[in-house]
């Protein structure tokens, strides 16, 4: 199963319709997961073109957006939970897995970082931002490969 994890497009002001960059991986996925600052539903609605989208509110999104605050689902075997703003950096393996006791990955954004960690036991991952990089090098989003209930592999890709 093929991934395309996606955070933080801030549309209208970043996103005025899917960049091409971006397009070239959705193209193709099989599921598309957004952890939030969506801030208006149409990309949603225009990701949802590619595949089917599942998306979870960030600090930025208004009740326009349907969508819970967090998320829990299981895909080809691997339990996924999804949050917008993991809280700070230190100590957040170990919140992630109090937050989310049963998952295999975490995938969350708010702070535009992208980041692939794990303790053995869970995997954490920020796809970054593809429209708004903030102090990174690159715009970037996150492909992931899911293979027999296993993450095979986990990639943070530069867009911009």
């Amino acid at each position: 199963m093929r991934v395309v994890a996606l955070s933080d497009t801030h549309a209208p002001r970043r996103w005025r319709s899917c960049p091409p960059r971006v397009a070239e991986h959705v193209r193709g996925a099989d599921l598309i997961l957004h952890a939030g600052d969506v801030c208006v539903p149409s990309v949603i609605e225009e990701l949802a073109a590619y595949a089917p989208v599942h998306v979870v509110k960030g600090n930025n999104d208004g009740p326009d957006l349907d969508a819970p605050k967090t998320l829990e689902l299981t895909l080809d075997g691997l339990r996924i939970g999804m949050i917008h703003d993991s809280g700070p950096a230190q100590g957040r393996l170990a919140r992630m897995r109090r937050r989310f006791p049963r998952a295999d990955l975490v995938v969350f954004g708010h702070s535009h970082i992208p980041l692939d960690e794990s303790d053995g036991d869970l995997r954490i991952f920020n796809p970054g931002s593809p429209t708004d990089r903030r102090r990174q090098p690159h715009g970037t989003l996150g492909l992931l490969t899911i293979e027999h209930g296993a993450l095979a592999r986990a990639e943070i890709v530069p867009v911009t």
